[in-house]
């Protein structure tokens, strides 16, 4: 789990860069701390796997292509252990990598080369969806068997726990929001990716694949979030 924040603490966000290019993470470094976060770098997955585990950090930008042990096998260690918010750097034009990396747990991607400005603006909208970054919103949420306390950023169904990244978690608050009634695909991506829809962009489709998966299996090819023709997605009870 992210560190916990004192109430009195700073809005200070601690960021893991993972990535074999010095160059790179050093650019990237310096161009944080003007932002505002403080980011650390590793150089390779065996570096950095303990301190992800560490619990130190809101955050891990994990390049997917390093030496040694990859970015996939960094995130499969990663899930196995722990929820924290993940954004992936990608080679340009990865489709495969980024789809992979999204049904492993990653919370986002960014195609490299990448601005330092994109990078943040990445981050700092994983962070606000994941609740780390301001205060979230008391009470319960409920619709048929699905129960979410955005306060706790908790979420069940069927009385089981849903253990959701951030980014699925944001997802399914935003369909409970609207609970009986469609909501866009590009209200989706907007409110709870924090970027526009593009024509081959399929990170919400792998969300919500992730979502329906952890919900279990159902009879009939039925599912508590039905797609609905250029209308985009909405949440129904048997």
């Amino acid at each position: 789990m992210p560190r916990p924040k004192s109430p009195d603490a700073p809005l200070r966000s601690t960021i893991l860069l993972i990535d074999d290019n010095r160059e790179l993470c050093l650019a990237l470094q310096e161009y944080c701390a003007l932002e505002g976060m403080d980011m650390h770098l590793a150089h390779s997955g065996e570096e950095g796997l303990p301190l992800v585990l560490s619990g130190r950090f809101d955050l891990v930008v994990l390049d997917v292509r390093m030496p040694g042990m990859s970015g996939m096998d960094m995130l499969r260690k990663i899930r196995a252990r722990t929820m924290v918010p993940v954004l992936m750097l990608t080679a340009m034009g990865a489709d495969m990598d980024r789809i992979q990396g999204l049904e492993l747990g990653a919370d986002d991607y960014v195609a490299k080369p990448c601005s330092p400005r994109e990078l943040v603006a990445r981050i700092r909208a994983i962070l606000r969806r994941s609740g780390l970054s301001q205060d979230a919103s008391p009470g319960m949420l409920s619709f048929g068997e699905l129960a979410l306390w955005p306060d706790k950023h908790m979420a069940t169904f069927n009385s089981q726990p849903l253990h959701l990244t951030g980014v699925e978690f944001s997802v399914l608050r935003i369909l409970l929001q609207h609970a009986g009634r469609p909501v866009s695909r590009e209200t989706l991506y907007q409110e709870a990716l924090g970027r526009p829809a593009t024509p081959f962009d399929r990170a919400l489709d792998v969300h919500l694949s992730n979502i329906r998966r952890k919900m279990g299996q159902f009879d009939e090819g039925w599912s508590p979030i039905k797609a609905l023709r250029g209308q985009g997605y909405q949440l129904v009870v048997r």
